[in-house]
């Protein structure tokens, strides 16, 4: 992670990043790939929100209220018992939050070449090479081109 992008987010806050983290995308023995957790992934996490940091610091703020709350810790100081607890508490109670922290961990997550290499596909860009789409039903598409446009001309 550059310099810009670490001064960003305060050591307390990558911890408790790196601790929901964990509890989105957990490690798999399984599958050989690393969780969420992971410091690469963490860092990858981190580089997105860069772009609104005070998305990110909100949400921590609101994860770290409920667990102090509930434990009288701040969240990446709490026992995985009360971790899995206190999330469920956030993601019912600031669902905008807990789906914005969600999508950064997923696109942090599958960026992964380790990741990429779990499932089946090489760890690289889809361009300029691209990928092999298998051909679908087009005929699928043919009462949404029937229907009248919904849509209002601009001159």
């Amino acid at each position: 992670m550059d310099d810009g992008t670490k001064s960003l987010f305060t050591d307390d806050e990558r911890l408790a990043v790196t601790a929901l983290a964990a509890m989105v995308i957990p490690a798999s023995e399984e599958y050989g790939v690393p969780g969420a957790d992971d410091p690469a992934i963490v860092d990858n996490i981190l580089v997105d929100a860069s772009r609104y940091p005070e998305q990110l610091k909100d949400a921590l703020a609101a994860l770290d209220a409920l667990a102090q709350k509930e434990a009288g810790l701040p969240y990446a100081s709490v026992s995985d018992v009360k971790r899995k607890a206190i999330t469920s508490a956030f993601r019912k109670s600031h669902v905008g939050h807990a789906k914005m922290f969600a999508n950064l961990t997923v696109q942090g997550y599958y960026r992964d070449d380790r990741v990429m290499r779990s499932i089946g596909l090489e760890a690289r860009p889809p361009h300029p090479q691209g990928y092999e789409v298998e051909q679908g039903d087009w005929s699928l598409v043919d009462p949404v081109k029937k229907k009248a446009p919904f849509y209002r001309p601009v001159d």
